[in-house]
């Protein structure tokens, strides 16, 4: 034999020696009931596995619920999982349990007990693994662990932030059917505890209930425990976010309906500020929300109604300026209220120039009753022949003509009703959106809050 194999050979025999005495010395420092429990056990064999299926019973305490995302449709919770079930391998004498550390589930059959829809789990192991193991007498085994994980919520944001939102929790075994293993919660509903002292930021708990199914596969039904809690939103964080200072911005633009028609830097200014105040707003509330999402939510149709008044207010400037522009009187009314703050010598300079004005058209009017006689004189001897007869009547202008003359005093209608030419004084536009903008939106209003809180 050649001298390497030689030490290859005595290698071999001192790691299989130290591997012996391990596990001599493992065995030494386990107590005496242990060890005749672990005599000939297998943990890679379920309790009753010829005797029908092992019943695991369950229950659950939240210890906290950190984050709920809409952005992801998920929450974050750290959850104390207990599970039991009775081994008959486990059954020794006496009356009291036994408290093994956690460390020694590797020993031990455990379920194959996994969270469904989690994202994200892991076990705290600070500063050992948080497990819990505890065999009873009659054989019960009782195995609690500590779990920090992330599970899938799907969310219905129609009515955000008015919506409430109902999350589950499901439990299911991932290689043992109903034939092998059969779940169920210990004390039913109550079998869920810690929710009545949970504070979150936006939410509250309103309702929680557990519940027992199948999970049907392809490869045959598991046993599966759910449990479902409802998220009720906090909006008042939303009323003093969004609500009161987009409502504000409304209020705000209807200060331009009580500033003067002449003063247009003023009006648009105001105008175009809150347009663009509102613009940073909605684009600063979508900010937390998914931006794939398709539903068109609560707080977007608000801010939709408050972007719709504040621009309607600086379209009622336009339309109220453009009056002015058009009306023969434009100039006495967009200035006429400046007159009234005259004093009396003033006001006697106006009145003499109004009187001034009064002859002058009657003047003009004198000067143009000749010149109207003597039209309508020469219309007169223009329609009859020099000779005095008749005119032929097929002189006459054809017919198209007068459809022609028809349409085109239509379409002037039409235009005048367009452009505002009925509107005895512009400022009435002013006077009358004082009144229907805020009744429209305290109406609008009603609507919008009857609807999202009670339907």
């Amino acid at each position: 034999m050649k001298r390497g194999d030689t030490k290859k050979t005595n290698s071999h025999l001192l790691l299989e020696s130290s591997m012996l005495n391990a596990e001599v010395k493992e065995g030494e420092i386990l107590p005496p009931t242990i060890q005749r429990l672990m005599k000939g056990y297998n943990k890679y064999l379920r309790p009753f596995f010829d005797n029908g299926p092992v019943t695991v019973g369950m229950s659950l305490d939240i210890a906290s619920i950190d984050t709920i995302s809409e952005i992801n449709m998920d929450y974050t919770a750290t959850i104390f999982l207990r599970q039991r079930w009775t081994d008959e391998r486990l059954v020794f004498e006496g009356n009291k349990s036994l408290s093994l550390d956690g460390r020694l589930v590797e020993l031990l059959w455990v379920p194959d007990t996994f969270i469904v829809d989690s994202k994200k789990s892991f076990l705290h192991d600070i500063t050992v693994e948080n497990r819990l193991i505890r065999i009873f007498p009659n054989g019960t085994v009782l195995y609690a662990l500590r779990i920090t994980t992330t599970v899938a919520c799907n969310m219905d944001l129609t009515k955000y932030p008015m919506d409430k939102q109902t999350c589950t929790l499901q439990l299911e075994s991932w290689g043992y059917n109903i034939n092998d293993v059969m779940f169920y919660w210990t004390r039913g509903n109550e079998s869920v505890s810690g929710l009545d002292t949970l504070q979150l930021a936006q939410y509250t708990v309103e309702d929680h209930y557990t519940s027992v199914s199948e999970a049907v596969y392809e490869t045959g039904n598991y046993p599966k425990l759910v449990f479902h809690f409802e998220l009720k939103r906090s909006i008042l964080y939303f009323i003093l976010e969004t609500y009161v200072p987009s409502s504000l911005l409304v209020v705000l633009s209807w200060v331009s309906f009580w500033i003067s028609l002449s003063s247009v830097p003023a009006r648009i200014c105001i105008g175009v500020t809150t347009v663009l105040t509102m613009t940073t707003l909605m684009m600063g509330a979508r900010t937390s929300l998914p931006n794939a999402n398709c539903f068109i939510k609560a707080i977007d149709v608000y801010l939709g109604i408050c972007f719709s008044f504040i621009f309607g207010a600086l379209i009622e400037y336009a339309v109220a300026h453009f009056c002015t522009l058009t009306h023969p009187d434009a100039h006495i009314y967009m200035y006429g209220h400046h007159m009234h703050d005259f004093d009396d010598e003033k006001n006697g300079m106006v009145h003499t120039i109004s009187s001034h004005s009064n002859r002058a058209k009657r003047r003009k009017e004198a000067d143009t009753t000749p010149n109207a006689a003597s039209a309508s004189l020469e219309l007169t001897v223009s329609t009859s022949s020099p000779s005095g007869i008749e005119p032929n009547p097929e002189a006459s202008p054809p017919e198209p003509t007068h459809w022609c003359i028809t349409v085109l005093t239509t379409i002037r209608k039409v235009l005048r009703a367009i452009y505002c030419c009925h509107v005895e004084n512009p400022h009435h536009i002013d006077n009358y959106s004082r009144v229907t903008f805020p009744l429209s939106f305290v109406m609008v209003n009603l609507l919008y809050w009857t609807y999202y809180l009670y339907f």
